[in-house]
């Protein structure tokens, strides 16, 4: 079946069947066949528990959506009949889909109207849309509208300079807002989709897409690859389209598509480093759109299309390790999937990873080794934070039962999962590592992985030595708190020649006007910012930005390591460009150590006053997190 998922709970038993059904099955013997492709099937449908899903795919589940839609700017909905092919258990009776806040007009099952229940909603995960079933069903349609407020949808108003734009962010159990779906990392489905727009803008999904705007506001779109449905995607606005290479192009509006076109020119090199690495790319395209300052991440890796924010065009092409990294979910996420949110490392980790050997093989091992020095610093930051609230949540496996998944979306996810492979690669040594790791993207290509059924597999193909298996330590770093004592050690001498630089500037031995600024690179300037003490009197703040103009820096990470720093030291000349880059700008990365910062300082009116005038237009994952943060909910909305 086209979502051949295979399980973490696989009994031997089983498996030895199939393989002597498969062994004997033939032209000429039908019956042995279909035999065969029943006992397959039953291994596909079973699967690992999702808590943070309704659906019993082991009863009934989704193999393809032909979705028909109408975008309406207006009334901020989403109007769609999704129809799904199933498949079906011996002894199905039912159907469940994840909706939450969607209205559902009608239901057929094989064309016929059919009875449904939508069960009362729960926090985070909302409510069970069931649809009985006989037990020959192949096709259930679904005709729904979305909410105004769904959250995974940002609506964009028009600007005098600008149209309306709409961008979906569906991780990681958000598309259940705008389409009625099983909404499991471990559930995968092609899709093909027909979707209506207001004329004179261009509709985007994680699919085959359009080069040119269609007169009539029409667009259809084919992925034929299996994917889950946090990796459904949908933007709508004034969009060009501008080809970098064989198998590359971004997407951006008009005001930057030039930009966009020059930063990422390089795209192309990055994925042929990625083949050269891991193996071809599944995808056949690999193309990126810019989206609105709006969006709350730094991009994401929906197939064939990344989502990216526009902070990362630096006008130096300093910032594509983040497509690096998206580029690189195109094998780890994509093509192996975590099976469930408390597995997320597993998309992460590796990633992370990933992104690294890209970024050694394109630009060198200083550049790799600047940034694995940044994301220790960082890991070393997030776990201290988090052990001192809930120490279980610095498990690289975690238990979010009963919580929304997006609290799992920390560092420990990323640079834990980034340093615990990093280790692996030290204990067998790379060549090896590599070929281990090429075997394991081929092997479960479209398929999901759970953390257990993945320590079996890393114990029988890489550890399979008792030494080997005793220096990886993988208790600790899997299912034990914080940092092992084994975590590899990055070593960048530009980074160290930074903090004595630094170091040396605090202490006065170093003139402001000495410091090597304009032959740093940005990783050297953000690990200068960043290690700022907190008590940096404004007196040098603002003898650093009048030496070198760092307030208006277009590296928005250097200038957010800036603000952030100005913040801590009440530097006030550079807060008219705090407020305004929080108005504008609602990548979560940014915003909530900026807010935390003033929070920290005493300073929350001020961080009241400017998330009153910002937040509405952030994304529900933004919000979320910052409602929390500030108390917003408390008193304030």
């Amino acid at each position: 079946m086209n979502s051949n998922f295979l399980s973490g709970r696989w009994s031997t038993g089983l498996l030895g069947m199939c393989a002597l059904l498969a062994s004997c099955a033939g032209p000429s013997s039908s019956e042995d066949a279909a035999s065969n492709a029943k006992a397959q099937r039953v291994l596909a449908m079973n699967q690992v528990t999702d808590h943070h899903s309704y659906s019993r795919p082991a009863e009934a589940r989704i193999t393809h959506l032909n979705w028909d839609a109408t975008v309406d700017f207006n009334t901020r909905t989403i109007t769609g009949t999704a129809t799904y092919d199933i498949e079906t258990a011996d002894d199905a009776q039912r159907i469940v889909f994840d909706t939450h806040d969607l209205t559902v007009h009608t239901v057929t099952v094989d064309g016929a109207e059919a009875s449904f229940t939508l069960g009362d909603a729960q926090p985070f995960i909302g409510s069970a849309l069931t649809v009985p079933l006989s037990e020959d069903a192949k096709q259930v349609a679904i005709h729904y509208t979305s909410s105004p407020d769904a959250n995974a949808l940002l609506w964009v108003e028009a600007q005098e300079d600008q149209a309306p734009f709409l961008f979906t962010q569906s991780q990681a159990i958000l598309a259940r807002t705008w389409i009625p779906v099983q909404d499991s990392p471990g559930v995968r489905f092609s899709y093909d989709a027909t979707v209506n727009v207001p004329k004179g803008l261009m509709a985007l999904m994680s699919a085959e897409n359009p080069t040119e705007v269609t007169p009539e506001g029409r667009y259809t779109f084919r992925m034929a690859q299996p994917i889950p449905a946090y990796l459904l995607a949908l933007a709508v606005g004034e969009v060009e389209f501008r080809s970098v290479g064989d198998r590359c192009a971004v997407y951006a509006t008009p005001d930057l598509i030039d930009r966009a076109a020059y930063e990422f020119a390089e795209m192309e090199d990055l994925l042929l480093a990625a083949e050269g690495l891991y193996g071809p790319y599944a995808w056949e395209r690999y193309d990126l759109l810019i989206l609105p300052a709006a969006f709350p991440f730094g991009g994401m890796e929906n197939p064939r299309l990344t989502f990216a924010t526009p902070t990362i065009i630096a006008g130096d092409r300093s910032l594509v390790s983040l497509v690096a990294h998206e580029l690189a979910h195109s094998w780890s996420g994509n093509l192996v999937t975590n099976a469930t949110w408390d597995d997320f490392w597993l998309n992460e980790g590796f990633t992370v990873y990933f992104e690294q050997r890209i970024m050694e093989a394109v630009y060198g091992r200083d550049v790799s080794e600047m940034l694995a020095t940044l994301s220790y610093q960082g890991l070393v930051d997030e776990v201290d934070a988090i052990s001192d609230l809930n120490p279980d949540d610095t498990h690289l496996k975690l238990h979010l039962q009963g919580r929304d998944p997006d609290d799992g979306m920390t560092a420990i996810a990323y640079d834990k999962g980034y340093f615990f492979l990093r280790l692996l690669e030290n204990t067998v040594g790379r060549e090896r590592f590599d070929a281990w790791l090429s075997n394991y993207f081929e092997t479960y290509a479209f398929k999901g992985m759970d953390t257990e059924r993945f320590v079996t597999y890393l114990k029988e193909t890489l550890l399979a030595d008792e030494a080997d298996l005793a220096a990886a330590r993988l208790d600790e770093w899997i299912y034990g708190p914080g940092l092992p004592d084994n975590c590899p050690q990055v070593a960048s001498a530009r980074i160290e020649r930074v903090d004595a630089t630094l170091a040396g500037w605090e202490s006065g031995d170093i003139a402001t006007a000495d410091l090597p600024w304009n032959e740093w690179v940005y990783q050297e300037r953000y690990r200068f910012l960043s290690n700022l003490a907190d008590d940096t009197p404004a007196e040098r703040m603002s003898d650093l930005d009048a030496t070198w103009s760092i307030g208006s820096t277009g590296n928005n990470e250097v200038l957010f390591a800036w603000m952030e720093q100005s913040v801590r030291s009440h530097y006030t000349p550079t807060y008219p460009r705090l407020e305004s880059f929080l108005i504008e700008v609602g990548r979560r990365k940014f915003l909530t150590p900026l807010y935390r910062a003033m929070k920290e300082t005493d300073q929350m009116d001020m961080a009241l006053d400017i998330y009153g005038k910002a937040r509405s237009g952030y994304h529900s994952v933004a919000t979320g997190t910052m409602d929390e943060l500030l108390g917003w909910a408390e008193g304030n909305s």
